[in-house]
């Protein structure tokens, strides 16, 4: 008979008790993760990453594997009860800076080319996220995803941390996703822009300084200390150096003396609204149009085809 194992370490993690069940139970029914990965239709990886907490398992493949491992359900009433979007695993490199974000008194950010990932609407988001590696995976995409809005979660409450976001005109600018999405996603900023924590502001650009080409975030942590983030373009960077630091303030405060005042920026983001829903009503027309131009077309292939003469009875 299969014993559970003891482990030394201890963890508030449910997705991780989740993956140790599930590790336990693929044992005592005498399974490698090989084994359950070909019954599950997935690859030894997958099954690997579930165990870790790493993974959300899907729920069909949660009764999947009560079914196969006869646990009587167990697996599902303990994956009804996990907070996944709490849990979801970060890519390795940011995962460090997630969770100083998690404890963060204030967040300082300059964002260039797109919204930044704390303010960004779901729609906004899986289109982002679509393009990254996970493109093509629409589990991981969603996954990430709801990684993501859980991370705004405390920023997005009125008691929530200080969150100073300054904007490069450009990430209101560029169409990611088509009008549609960008309509919602500056509702949406214009929305959280309501909190009493929550301060946004656009660098027009004409106004942003030439050297300010990369994005970055200062965290003020509870212990005092300020930790600065940025990113090349697949990996991303921490330091809490002192030189490090104050380089960067030095560049964000210059940044905010450009940037416009609140209200100016909250005027120029409703105006990109409004260009977005003209697009998007445009874009709306310009279907219909061209359905109708469809269905005309087919009317007339229909009413011009060949003619077929009646059949004659025949002669008595």
């Amino acid at each position: 008979m299969a014993h559970r194992r003891l482990r030394v370490e201890l963890t508030a993690s449910s997705a991780v008790m989740f993956g140790e069940e599930l590790r336990f139970y693929r044992e005592l029914a005498g399974y490698k993760q090989g084994d359950l990965a070909k019954l599950l239709h997935c690859d030894r990886v997958t099954v690997t990453r579930y165990e870790s907490g790493q993974r959300r398992m899907p729920p069909e493949m949660v009764e999947r594997a009560d079914e196969l491992l006869r646990t009587g359900g167990a697996l599902k009433r303990l994956w009804d009860r996990v907070d996944w979007e709490a849990s979801i695993e970060h890519p390795d490199w940011f995962q460090g800076h997630a969770d100083m974000e998690a404890e963060a008194l204030a967040a300082r950010i300059f964002q260039l080319a797109v919204v930044h990932g704390l303010l960004q609407c779901r729609e906004y988001a899986e289109v982002v996220l679509g393009a990254s590696d996970a493109a093509g995976k629409p589990e991981l995409i969603e996954e990430r995803t709801a990684a993501r809005l859980a991370r705004q979660r405390r920023f997005l409450e009125p008691d929530g941390p200080l969150l100073l976001v300054i904007l490069d005109e450009s990430a209101i600018r560029s169409v990611i996703g088509g009008p549609g999405v960008m309509r919602r996603q500056m509702e949406h900023l214009l929305a959280v822009s309501e909190l009493p924590n929550v301060i946004v502001q656009v660098v027009p650009f004409a106004r942003r300084p030439a050297n300010m080409d990369k994005s970055m975030v200062m965290l003020e942590m509870p212990d005092g200390h300020t930790s600065v983030y940025s990113e090349s373009l697949d990996r991303g960077h921490s330091s809490d150096d002192p030189a490090f630091v104050a380089r960067h303030r030095r560049s964000y405060d210059l940044l905010h003396g450009e940037a416009l005042s609140v209200v100016d920026s909250l005027a120029l983001i409703t105006d990109a609204l409004e260009g977005f829903r003209n697009d998007e009503e445009r874009a709306r027309r310009d279907r219909l149009a061209q359905e109708q131009l469809q269905r005309k077309q087919r009317r007339r292939l229909h009413r011009g085809g060949p003619r077929i003469p009646p059949q004659r009875s025949p002669s008595a």
